[in-house]
């Protein structure tokens, strides 16, 4: 193990940074390449800072890594796990020798497709698979707000996929498929200015996809976003397809074999791996930049250290379209600079610059009524344990096809800061809600009125010693940001995976806010050694003998009068379990039509399968919805019970 040691002084402070910067396993290949796989199984592990204050106490903080997501897919498809990730297959068949299957009582005639909607809401996936869907992304067409499209992370094929889901009666039915666009043949030679540092392609397909996203502009064309991944190569790639006016999202153009059509970027190098995408577009009939569409996303550089396969930095990208996503603009480095905000930014790369702010993960873009574009994301140049929230202002110029589209983004400003002290860890190495043994982060999800451009940003941090939803708001564009404090009344409980909309009222600002609420465990603020793990899923309850239960939450109130009213909208639902714990995706969505009415989209384990142990897993994730009146008020504190108000 290789360690850079730097020592930084302050008035107050004396910090000594401990930053990993090499890895003790080896793979049975080459280490140079193949860097989703090496993450997967444990061989390349995130960057962490220790950090040893003036008082004596040591806190380490994790750099920003692969999303879980990302990590997930890879895991699945390779059936192996090592180091201290862990491998949740989402194949039937997988090694379940050592699963413990209680009696589910259910059986094949009671649990079929036609009886999985259950509890007043609607399941959005239409397989009967009993595999995994998760990390949910919804929106509405303005030209019919009827028309709502949505997407999931999708393992109904083994390989993890990125589903498309469509509406036509505002979320009453259903219709999904996966994209049909994996004869895609990796090629950045062929892909022009849509790549970071290209690479000799592969020419061969990718395995499987991730992170799905969704949007509509003003004419009522539908797109839909993916992240593209390979196992064996360090081939990755994101796309943006469209779907023709009329066709109301339940058929999207084709992505090409070869060349660079709805093609965002392309590379095949450890120098530039893609994760992290959300999508957004404008559909305001008066901006300058109608019907643009925009994407953001992380690009991961793994050719730093001694062995020149280690951390450099995971900077936020961005791209523009101005044709309807056939063609998009050389991707742009937009995280910035800012000397007030970012430190060692030049510590693992000497090329960049020291108040770069390039540990970055989880981005999220939206369109003002202007035309302007306002991107959130997290950030990790900060000298303690503790994150930060920041975000970049663009003007978008140019054109796409022309070659001169540029998003011209502003420094990034902070939006509020992001405290992770304390959070538990699990045993797979990662932040996590011990109460239902999942993944989780700290990304923010950003909304906007449409009537005047007010900005709201939301994400989870443990300042409370919990897991709670913070919230910041901006009224002048995102120039500068205000925290409003904790959106949830309730504590006691952990709160996860916000996402945030805003009503189009035009007497105030109606804020919606929905999210996940799952029961905490016995000393949770005290991670045990090696992490907490699924064992303690079992201990809530007075006796803490009982299953830790989770729900959804749909909350909402008047500009930034917190904490806000909520409702339950989703039944208690036990922790993802068998081959598919661990994991609940990275985020959840929601979307509030011109009329008032919310729809959240969320997955949990209400479902039984009834062919487990054969199919790994004794409940299924799947993907609801609801058609919701948004709660508007503000609450007051009270002490968190999971399926009650």
């Amino acid at each position: 193990m290789k360690r850079l040691l730097v020592a930084l002084v302050t008035a107050c402070t004396v910090a000594t940074f401990f930053v990993v910067v090499g890895q003790d396993q080896a793979l049975s290949g080459p280490k140079q390449g193949q860097v989703v796989r090496r993450a997967a199984t444990g061989d390349l592990k995130p960057a962490e800072i220790t950090t040893t204050t003036s008082d004596s106490k040591t806190v380490t903080r994790t750099l920003p890594f692969f999303s879980n997501a990302t990590l997930q897919a890879v895991q699945d498809a390779l059936n192996v796990a090592a180091g201290e990730d862990r491998l949740e297959g989402a194949d039937a068949g997988g090694d379940i020798a050592n699963t413990d299957f209680s009696d589910i009582g259910g059986t094949k005639a009671t649990l079929g497709c036609a009886k999985r909607d259950s509890a007043g809401n609607t399941r959005v996936n239409q397989d009967c698979s009993f595999r995994r869907q998760a990390e949910e992304d919804i929106t509405y067409n303005p030209a019919n707000s009827n028309n709502i499209v949505g997407g999931q992370n999708d393992s109904r094929v083994g390989y993890n996929q990125c589903g498309i889901d469509y509406s036509t009666d505002g979320g009453k039915h259903w219709g999904d498929m996966l994209p049909p666009f994996r004869q895609r043949f990796n090629s950045p030679e062929g892909d022009g200015v849509n790549t970071v540092v290209g690479g000799t392609g592969t020419e061969k397909t990718y395995d499987f996809g991730s992170d799905p996203t969704v949007a509509w502009d003003s004419h009522g064309r539908a797109f839909f976003s993916c992240l593209m991944l390979d196992i064996g190569t360090d081939a990755t790639g994101l796309y943006v397809v469209q779907s023709p006016a009329g066709a109301a999202g339940s058929f999207y153009f084709n992505v090409p074999q070869f060349g660079r059509s709805w093609i965002v970027v392309e590379d095949n190098s450890p120098a530039a791996s893609h994760d992290k995408n959300f999508l957004t577009a404008d559909a305001y009939p008066s901006s300058p930049n109608r019907d643009n569409v925009y994407t953001t996303w992380n690009v991961f550089n793994f050719t730093c250290g001694p062995s020149g396969t280690d951390y450099c930095s995971s900077k936020i990208y961005g791209s523009m379209s101005t044709n309807h996503g056939l063609r998009w603009s050389k991707p742009e480095e937009i995280s910035g600079i800012n000397p007030s905000l970012c430190d060692f930014g030049n510590f693992f790369n000497p090329a960049d610059d020291e108040h770069a702010c390039n540990f970055d993960q989880g981005s999220d873009p939206i369109v003002l009524p202007n035309g302007d574009l306002e991107v959130v994301f997290n950030n990790g140049n900060t000298p303690d344990v503790n994150n930060q929230q920041l975000a970049v202002h663009c003007k978008p110029s140019g054109d796409s096809a022309a070659g001169t589209a540029k998003l011209n983004c502003s420094p990034p400003v902070l939006v509020g800061s992001d405290v992770l002290a304390g959070a538990p860890r699990c045993n797979f190495g990662r932040f996590c809600i011990p109460g239902h043994y999942i993944r989780t982060n700290d990304y923010p999800r950003i909304g906007v009125s449409t009537d005047n451009g007010h900005l709201y940003t939301v994400w989870q941090d443990y300042r409370n010693q919990e897991w709670d939803i913070q919230m910041a708001h901006s009224y002048d564009g995102g120039d500068t940001w205000v925290n409003d404090g904790t959106v949830n009344p309730d504590s006691g409980i952990d709160h996860y995976f916000a996402a945030v909309d805003v009503a189009e009222k035009g007497n105030g600002d109606n804020v919606g806010v929905s999210y996940y609420r799952t029961e905490r465990v016995a000393n949770e603020n005290t991670t045990p050694p090696g992490g907490f793990t699924f064992g303690a899923t079992a201990t809530c309850g007075p006796a803490a003998n009982e299953t830790c239960m989770g729900d959804y939450i749909l909350g909402g109130g008047t500009n930034f009068g917190l904490p806000f009213e909520f409702k339950v909208v989703a039944p208690p639902f036990s922790p993802p379990d068998g081959i598919q714990a661990g994991f609940n995706g990275d985020y959840s969505s929601l979307m509030i039509t011109k009329g008032g009415e919310a729809h959240p989209i969320w997955s949990d384990t209400r479902n039984v399968d009834p062919f487990a142990p054969g199919n790994g897993v004794t409940h299924d994730e799947d993907v609801f919805t609801d058609s919701l009146g948004l709660p508007n008020g503000t609450a007051k504190p009270s002490v968190g019970q999971i399926g009650k108000r």
